[in-house]
């Protein structure tokens, strides 16, 4: 997989994270229980991500409390993965 590609897996993580999460200018740091994040919320940004990127992302990590940032390598991370295997 290419940089690139894996630039805009980690730059569309990261929407999906501020949509679903409704984070605000200025909350980019902000993680994901001080976005307010409840399972659903987890649930539908990892569906989201594996429908949209075909990433799988295991829920679990949500509760690790990343920021957005941290999530979105995380996604990447992960394609890059499976790219490999």
């Amino acid at each position: 997989m290419e940089t690139g590609e894996l630039r805009e897996i980690g730059k569309r993580a990261a929407e999906i994270w501020a949509e679903v999460l409704g984070m605000g200018p200025g909350q980019e740091k902000a993680t994901f229980f001080e976005l307010s994040g409840q399972s659903i919320a987890a649930v539908r940004i990892a569906g989201r991500v594996q429908e949209e990127l075909g990433v799988w992302i295991d829920v679990g990590a949500f509760f690790d409390d990343p920021d957005m940032e941290t999530f979105a390598d995380g996604v990447v991370a992960a394609a890059r993965a499976e790219a490999e295997a």
